[in-house]
Protein backbone atom coordinates (compact mmCIF):
# COMPACT_ATOMS: atom_id res chain seq x y z
CA UNK A 1 0.00 0.00 0.00
CA UNK A 2 2.65 2.25 1.22
CA UNK A 3 4.26 1.84 -2.78
CA UNK A 4 1.05 2.33 -4.34
CA UNK A 5 0.73 5.65 -2.59
CA UNK A 6 4.35 6.45 -3.47
CA UNK A 7 3.69 6.01 -6.57
CA UNK A 8 0.55 7.84 -7.19
CA UNK A 9 2.39 10.74 -5.46
CA UNK A 10 5.25 10.98 -7.57
CA UNK A 11 2.52 10.46 -10.41
CA UNK A 12 0.76 13.73 -9.26
CA UNK A 13 4.09 15.62 -8.94
CA UNK A 14 4.91 14.49 -12.62
CA UNK A 15 1.91 16.36 -13.51
CA UNK A 16 2.40 19.03 -11.61
CA UNK A 17 6.01 19.49 -12.69
CA UNK A 18 5.27 18.90 -16.70
CA UNK A 19 2.65 21.70 -16.38
CA UNK A 20 4.95 24.15 -14.70
CA UNK A 21 7.14 23.32 -17.33
CA UNK A 22 4.38 24.10 -19.96
CA UNK A 23 4.47 27.97 -18.47
CA UNK A 24 8.12 28.53 -18.66
CA UNK A 25 7.62 27.16 -22.08
CA UNK A 26 4.56 29.47 -22.68
CA UNK A 27 6.73 32.57 -21.25
CA UNK A 28 9.51 31.16 -23.69
CA UNK A 29 7.47 30.79 -26.79
CA UNK A 30 6.40 34.76 -26.37
CA UNK A 31 10.39 35.16 -25.64
CA UNK A 32 11.53 33.13 -28.70
CA UNK A 33 8.72 35.34 -31.14
CA UNK A 34 9.88 38.91 -29.79
CA UNK A 35 13.38 37.71 -30.19
CA UNK A 36 12.32 36.50 -33.97
CA UNK A 37 10.70 40.21 -34.47
CA UNK A 38 13.79 41.49 -32.99
CA UNK A 39 15.71 39.81 -35.79
CA UNK A 40 13.50 40.91 -38.60
CA UNK A 41 14.31 44.60 -37.44
CA UNK A 42 18.13 43.92 -37.26
CA UNK A 43 17.38 43.87 -41.54
CA UNK A 44 16.23 47.80 -41.10
CA UNK A 45 18.96 48.45 -38.24
CA UNK A 46 16.04 49.02 -35.52
CA UNK A 47 16.28 45.83 -34.09
CA UNK A 48 20.15 46.78 -33.02
CA UNK A 49 18.59 48.99 -30.75
CA UNK A 50 16.46 46.64 -29.25
CA UNK A 51 18.17 43.31 -28.72
CA UNK A 52 19.83 43.90 -25.62
CA UNK A 53 16.47 44.53 -24.08
CA UNK A 54 15.63 41.37 -25.65
CA UNK A 55 17.89 38.83 -24.21
CA UNK A 56 17.43 40.71 -21.35
CA UNK A 57 13.58 39.16 -21.64
CA UNK A 58 14.97 36.16 -22.09
CA UNK A 59 17.16 35.93 -19.14
CA UNK A 60 14.02 36.83 -17.10
CA UNK A 61 12.22 33.70 -18.87
CA UNK A 62 15.21 31.64 -18.38
CA UNK A 63 15.42 32.43 -14.19
CA UNK A 64 12.05 31.50 -14.29
CA UNK A 65 13.01 28.32 -15.33
CA UNK A 66 16.28 28.19 -13.17
CA UNK A 67 13.92 29.26 -9.70
CA UNK A 68 11.77 26.38 -11.15
CA UNK A 69 14.82 23.90 -11.43
CA UNK A 70 16.62 25.15 -8.32
CA UNK A 71 19.24 26.53 -10.19
CA UNK A 72 22.10 29.05 -9.40
CA UNK A 73 21.06 32.26 -11.52
CA UNK A 74 23.70 34.35 -13.11
CA UNK A 75 24.57 38.21 -12.92
CA UNK A 76 23.12 40.83 -15.40
CA UNK A 77 23.04 40.48 -19.07
CA UNK A 78 25.90 43.37 -20.45
CA UNK A 79 24.25 46.16 -21.93
CA UNK A 80 25.65 46.01 -25.39
CA UNK A 81 24.48 44.10 -28.19
CA UNK A 82 27.69 42.69 -29.19
CA UNK A 83 28.79 42.04 -25.70
CA UNK A 84 25.62 40.02 -24.99
CA UNK A 85 26.20 37.78 -27.91
CA UNK A 86 29.65 37.01 -26.90
CA UNK A 87 28.22 36.16 -23.51
CA UNK A 88 28.54 31.82 -22.89
CA UNK A 89 25.42 32.20 -20.40
CA UNK A 90 23.07 34.38 -23.48
CA UNK A 91 24.39 31.49 -26.07
CA UNK A 92 23.47 28.69 -24.07
CA UNK A 93 20.35 29.99 -22.84
CA UNK A 94 19.57 31.15 -26.27
CA UNK A 95 19.65 27.14 -27.42
CA UNK A 96 17.66 26.43 -24.10
CA UNK A 97 15.06 28.59 -25.73
CA UNK A 98 14.80 26.69 -29.08
CA UNK A 99 14.85 23.02 -27.01
CA UNK A 100 12.63 24.19 -24.63
CA UNK A 101 10.05 25.57 -26.97
CA UNK A 102 9.78 22.63 -28.61
CA UNK A 103 10.73 19.60 -26.49
CA UNK A 104 9.44 21.33 -23.71
CA UNK A 105 6.29 22.43 -24.71
CA UNK A 106 5.31 18.95 -26.19
CA UNK A 107 5.96 17.40 -22.58
CA UNK A 108 4.09 19.90 -20.71
CA UNK A 109 1.43 19.31 -23.34
CA UNK A 110 1.57 15.41 -22.49
CA UNK A 111 1.43 16.61 -19.10
CA UNK A 112 -1.77 18.28 -19.37
CA UNK A 113 -4.09 16.56 -22.09
CA UNK A 114 -3.42 13.09 -20.26
CA UNK A 115 -4.77 13.43 -16.78
CA UNK A 116 -7.66 15.29 -18.81
CA UNK A 117 -8.50 12.86 -21.38
CA UNK A 118 -7.70 9.84 -18.57
CA UNK A 119 -10.81 11.51 -16.62
CA UNK A 120 -12.93 12.07 -19.62
CA UNK A 121 -12.84 9.07 -21.56
CA UNK A 122 -12.56 6.52 -18.23
CA UNK A 123 -16.15 8.64 -17.22
CA UNK A 124 -17.26 8.62 -20.39
CA UNK A 125 -19.80 5.56 -20.43
CA UNK A 126 -21.98 7.36 -17.86
CA UNK A 127 -22.89 10.47 -19.69
CA UNK A 128 -22.05 9.66 -23.86
CA UNK A 129 -25.80 8.79 -24.45
CA UNK A 130 -26.56 12.30 -23.58
CA UNK A 131 -24.67 14.12 -26.30
CA UNK A 132 -25.94 14.55 -29.97
CA UNK A 133 -25.16 11.61 -32.36
CA UNK A 134 -23.44 14.12 -34.69
CA UNK A 135 -20.94 15.71 -32.28
CA UNK A 136 -20.33 12.12 -30.22
CA UNK A 137 -16.90 11.47 -31.12
CA UNK A 138 -14.50 11.51 -27.86
CA UNK A 139 -11.08 12.05 -27.74
CA UNK A 140 -8.13 10.01 -29.16
CA UNK A 141 -11.39 7.80 -31.13
CA UNK A 142 -11.86 9.33 -34.71
CA UNK A 143 -15.05 7.76 -35.46
CA UNK A 144 -18.40 8.35 -33.68
CA UNK A 145 -19.54 6.34 -30.51
CA UNK A 146 -23.24 5.08 -30.91
CA UNK A 147 -23.83 2.63 -28.54
CA UNK A 148 -22.11 0.84 -25.39
CA UNK A 149 -19.69 -0.49 -26.35
CA UNK A 150 -17.94 1.64 -28.26
CA UNK A 151 -18.28 3.89 -24.65
CA UNK A 152 -16.45 1.03 -22.98
CA UNK A 153 -13.90 0.70 -25.74
CA UNK A 154 -13.52 4.66 -25.38
CA UNK A 155 -12.97 4.16 -21.34
CA UNK A 156 -9.85 1.97 -22.12
CA UNK A 157 -8.05 4.53 -23.95
CA UNK A 158 -8.57 6.79 -20.54
CA UNK A 159 -6.93 3.58 -18.46
CA UNK A 160 -4.38 4.10 -21.14
CA UNK A 161 -3.65 7.85 -20.16
CA UNK A 162 -3.67 6.70 -16.50
CA UNK A 163 -0.86 4.41 -17.45
CA UNK A 164 1.10 6.70 -19.16
CA UNK A 165 1.06 9.34 -16.29
CA UNK A 166 1.86 6.41 -14.03
CA UNK A 167 4.16 4.89 -15.86
CA UNK A 168 6.08 7.78 -18.25
CA UNK A 169 5.41 10.85 -15.92
CA UNK A 170 8.68 11.18 -14.50
CA UNK A 171 10.64 10.30 -17.28
CA UNK A 172 8.87 13.02 -19.56
CA UNK A 173 9.93 15.25 -16.47
CA UNK A 174 13.49 14.29 -17.29
CA UNK A 175 12.93 14.92 -20.92
CA UNK A 176 11.47 18.29 -20.27
CA UNK A 177 13.80 19.63 -17.17
CA UNK A 178 17.01 18.39 -19.43
CA UNK A 179 17.60 21.68 -21.15
CA UNK A 180 17.19 23.36 -18.49
CA UNK A 181 19.46 21.59 -16.10
CA UNK A 182 22.37 21.34 -18.63
CA UNK A 183 22.00 24.19 -20.30
CA UNK A 184 20.50 26.96 -17.72
CA UNK A 185 23.29 26.08 -14.98
CA UNK A 186 26.67 28.24 -14.42
CA UNK A 187 30.16 27.46 -15.81
CA UNK A 188 31.70 25.35 -13.65
CA UNK A 189 33.88 28.47 -12.46
CA UNK A 190 30.91 30.38 -11.90
CA UNK A 191 29.74 27.67 -9.67
CA UNK A 192 32.26 27.35 -7.48
CA UNK A 193 32.51 31.24 -6.97
CA UNK A 194 28.80 30.92 -6.06
CA UNK A 195 29.24 27.60 -3.93
CA UNK A 196 32.03 29.75 -2.15
CA UNK A 197 29.93 32.50 -1.76
CA UNK A 198 27.25 30.70 -0.54
CA UNK A 199 29.23 28.35 1.91
CA UNK A 200 30.75 31.82 3.43
CA UNK A 201 27.24 32.54 4.39
CA UNK A 202 25.86 29.54 5.88
CA UNK A 203 29.07 29.44 7.75
CA UNK A 204 28.33 32.74 9.12
CA UNK A 205 24.98 31.71 10.20
CA UNK A 206 26.14 28.46 11.99
CA UNK A 207 28.71 30.99 14.06
CA UNK A 208 25.25 33.29 14.74
CA UNK A 209 22.97 29.87 15.60
CA UNK A 210 26.08 28.79 18.14
CA UNK A 211 26.69 31.74 19.64
CA UNK A 212 22.91 32.49 20.20
CA UNK A 213 22.65 28.65 21.67
CA UNK A 214 25.59 29.80 23.72
CA UNK A 215 23.35 32.90 24.83
CA UNK A 216 20.22 30.49 25.37
CA UNK A 217 22.65 28.02 27.76
CA UNK A 218 24.06 30.65 29.14
CA UNK A 219 20.48 32.63 30.37
CA UNK A 220 19.22 29.18 31.87
CA UNK A 221 21.77 28.76 33.65
CA UNK A 222 21.81 32.08 34.83
CA UNK A 223 18.21 33.00 35.02
CA UNK A 224 17.54 29.40 36.27
CA UNK A 225 19.57 26.45 38.02
CA UNK A 226 21.77 29.51 39.38
CA UNK A 227 19.30 31.29 40.95
CA UNK A 228 17.68 27.75 42.33
CA UNK A 229 21.72 26.79 43.44
CA UNK A 230 21.87 30.34 45.35
CA UNK A 231 18.90 29.87 47.11
CA UNK A 232 20.00 26.20 48.17
CA UNK A 233 23.05 27.83 49.67
CA UNK A 234 21.05 30.34 51.67
CA UNK A 235 18.76 28.17 53.15
CA UNK A 236 21.50 25.48 54.19
CA UNK A 237 23.38 27.92 55.90
CA UNK A 238 19.63 29.28 57.42
CA UNK A 239 19.33 25.51 58.35
CA UNK A 240 22.99 25.69 59.59
CA UNK A 241 21.86 28.37 62.04
CA UNK A 242 18.99 27.18 63.11
CA UNK A 243 20.16 23.95 63.76
CA UNK A 244 20.66 24.53 67.76
CA UNK A 245 18.10 27.26 68.59
CA UNK A 246 15.19 25.75 66.69
CA UNK A 247 15.51 22.33 65.48
CA UNK A 248 11.95 22.35 63.63
CA UNK A 249 12.71 25.18 61.67
CA UNK A 250 15.67 24.08 60.49
CA UNK A 251 14.13 20.39 59.12
CA UNK A 252 11.91 22.77 57.71
CA UNK A 253 14.93 25.13 55.92
CA UNK A 254 16.34 21.55 54.55
CA UNK A 255 13.06 20.54 53.15
CA UNK A 256 12.85 24.09 51.19
CA UNK A 257 16.58 23.43 50.35
CA UNK A 258 15.93 20.26 49.33
CA UNK A 259 12.73 21.08 46.70
CA UNK A 260 15.01 23.82 45.20
CA UNK A 261 17.89 21.41 44.47
CA UNK A 262 15.35 19.28 43.12
CA UNK A 263 14.07 22.22 40.91
CA UNK A 264 17.61 23.25 39.78
CA UNK A 265 18.64 19.44 38.47
CA UNK A 266 15.48 19.36 36.71
CA UNK A 267 16.19 22.61 35.01
CA UNK A 268 19.92 21.45 34.54
CA UNK A 269 18.23 18.15 32.53
CA UNK A 270 16.28 20.36 30.75
CA UNK A 271 19.11 22.24 29.55
CA UNK A 272 21.27 19.37 28.79
CA UNK A 273 17.74 18.08 26.86
CA UNK A 274 18.30 21.44 24.91
CA UNK A 275 21.84 20.61 23.83
CA UNK A 276 21.14 17.24 22.52
CA UNK A 277 18.05 15.06 23.41
CA UNK A 278 18.83 12.04 25.07
CA UNK A 279 15.57 10.17 23.44
CA UNK A 280 17.53 10.24 19.72
CA UNK A 281 19.87 8.15 21.50
CA UNK A 282 17.34 5.75 23.31
CA UNK A 283 14.69 5.44 20.28
CA UNK A 284 15.94 7.01 17.68
CA UNK A 285 14.75 9.75 15.29
CA UNK A 286 11.35 8.27 14.75
CA UNK A 287 10.46 7.65 18.72
CA UNK A 288 11.44 11.23 19.28
CA UNK A 289 9.03 12.58 17.15
CA UNK A 290 6.10 10.87 18.21
CA UNK A 291 7.12 11.50 21.74
CA UNK A 292 6.82 15.29 20.62
CA UNK A 293 3.20 14.79 18.71
CA UNK A 294 2.31 13.24 21.49
CA UNK A 295 3.16 15.97 23.96
CA UNK A 296 2.20 18.55 21.11
CA UNK A 297 -1.14 20.62 21.86
CA UNK A 298 -2.93 20.03 18.46
CA UNK A 299 -3.14 16.23 17.15
CA UNK A 300 -0.85 14.97 15.55
CA UNK A 301 0.43 12.54 12.85
CA UNK A 302 4.08 10.93 12.57
CA UNK A 303 4.91 9.46 9.21
CA UNK A 304 8.64 8.87 8.95
CA UNK A 305 10.24 6.51 6.42
CA UNK A 306 13.94 7.00 6.89
CA UNK A 307 15.97 3.48 6.87
CA UNK A 308 18.77 3.29 9.46
CA UNK A 309 20.51 6.27 11.33
CA UNK A 310 21.16 10.01 9.89
CA UNK A 311 24.30 11.53 11.83
CA UNK A 312 23.50 12.51 15.61
CA UNK A 313 23.72 16.40 14.33
CA UNK A 314 21.40 15.69 11.54
CA UNK A 315 18.65 13.71 13.67
CA UNK A 316 18.82 17.07 16.57
CA UNK A 317 18.54 19.32 13.59
CA UNK A 318 15.19 17.51 12.66
CA UNK A 319 14.37 17.04 16.08
CA UNK A 320 14.69 20.69 17.25
CA UNK A 321 13.29 22.37 13.51
CA UNK A 322 9.68 19.72 13.94
CA UNK A 323 9.84 20.52 17.70
CA UNK A 324 9.84 24.62 16.96
CA UNK A 325 7.54 24.03 14.26
CA UNK A 326 4.68 21.89 16.50
CA UNK A 327 5.22 24.39 19.34
CA UNK A 328 4.60 27.57 16.39
CA UNK A 329 1.61 24.93 15.81
CA UNK A 330 -0.07 24.86 18.73
CA UNK A 331 0.63 28.65 19.80
CA UNK A 332 -0.09 30.54 16.48
CA UNK A 333 -1.98 28.60 13.89
CA UNK A 334 -5.53 27.93 15.55
CA UNK A 335 -5.37 24.14 13.51
CA UNK A 336 -7.09 21.04 14.51
CA UNK A 337 -4.51 18.98 13.54
CA UNK A 338 -1.04 18.39 11.88
CA UNK A 339 0.92 16.34 9.81
CA UNK A 340 4.97 15.87 10.23
CA UNK A 341 6.55 13.61 7.55
CA UNK A 342 10.06 12.40 7.16
CA UNK A 343 11.51 11.11 4.58
CA UNK A 344 14.87 9.92 3.01
CA UNK A 345 16.11 10.27 -0.51
CA UNK A 346 19.70 9.22 -1.20
CA UNK A 347 22.21 11.50 0.83
CA UNK A 348 18.87 14.30 1.91
CA UNK A 349 16.50 14.36 4.53
CA UNK A 350 13.09 15.35 3.83
CA UNK A 351 10.90 16.99 6.54
CA UNK A 352 7.45 18.28 5.85
CA UNK A 353 5.45 19.62 8.41
CA UNK A 354 1.45 20.89 7.63
CA UNK A 355 -1.28 22.10 9.71
CA UNK A 356 -4.57 23.08 8.75
CA UNK A 357 -4.71 26.59 10.21
CA UNK A 358 -5.25 29.91 9.63
CA UNK A 359 -1.86 30.53 8.12
CA UNK A 360 -0.26 33.96 7.46
CA UNK A 361 2.96 32.36 9.15
CA UNK A 362 6.08 35.19 8.39
CA UNK A 363 9.45 35.08 9.62
CA UNK A 364 9.64 38.57 10.58
CA UNK A 365 6.69 38.09 12.90
CA UNK A 366 8.60 36.62 16.06
CA UNK A 367 7.13 32.90 15.85
CA UNK A 368 10.71 31.15 15.73
CA UNK A 369 10.35 30.63 12.05
CA UNK A 370 13.83 32.90 11.38
CA UNK A 371 15.85 30.53 14.28
CA UNK A 372 14.84 27.41 12.38
CA UNK A 373 16.14 29.04 8.91
CA UNK A 374 19.42 29.44 10.72
CA UNK A 375 19.68 26.08 12.32
CA UNK A 376 19.13 24.86 8.82
CA UNK A 377 21.10 26.73 6.91
CA UNK A 378 24.17 26.22 9.62
CA UNK A 379 23.89 22.79 8.15
CA UNK A 380 23.89 23.56 4.20
CA UNK A 381 20.13 22.67 4.36
CA UNK A 382 16.88 24.63 3.05
CA UNK A 383 13.54 25.48 4.11
CA UNK A 384 11.02 26.32 2.64
CA UNK A 385 7.73 28.20 3.66
CA UNK A 386 3.95 27.95 2.62
CA UNK A 387 1.59 29.97 4.58
CA UNK A 388 -1.33 31.85 2.71
CA UNK A 389 -3.72 33.13 4.37
CA UNK A 390 -6.18 31.45 5.40
CA UNK A 391 -4.27 28.29 5.14
CA UNK A 392 -2.75 25.80 5.12
CA UNK A 393 0.93 26.14 6.48
CA UNK A 394 3.64 23.60 5.21
CA UNK A 395 7.18 24.06 6.21
CA UNK A 396 9.66 22.00 3.96
CA UNK A 397 13.18 20.92 5.03
CA UNK A 398 16.02 19.69 2.82
CA UNK A 399 19.21 18.57 4.99
CA UNK A 400 22.11 16.81 3.97
CA UNK A 401 22.29 13.54 5.62
CA UNK A 402 25.14 11.32 3.94
CA UNK A 403 25.14 8.28 1.73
Amino acid sequence: MTRVRKRLRASFDAVARLVGGLGTALLALAAFLWLGVVVLLCCVGVGVLLLPAALRALRAVANRERVRLDVLAPGPVPRRARDALRDVTVRRELAWLLLHVTVGSAAGFIGLAAPATALQNTTYPLWYHRLPPDDNTPSLIPWAVTNLTGALAVSLTGVLCVVVIVGLGPSLVRVQEWPGRHLLTPPAGTDLSLRVAELTATRAAALDAHAAELRRIERSLHDGTQNRLVAVTVLLGAARRAVDRDPAAAVDVLDRAQDAAEQALAELRAVVRGILPPVLADRGLAGALAGLAGSCGVPCEVVVDVPGRCAASVEATAYFVVAEALSNVAKHSGAASAVVEVGRERDRLLLRISDDGRGGADERGGSGLSGIRRRIEAYDGRLTLDSPPGGPTTIEVDLPCGS
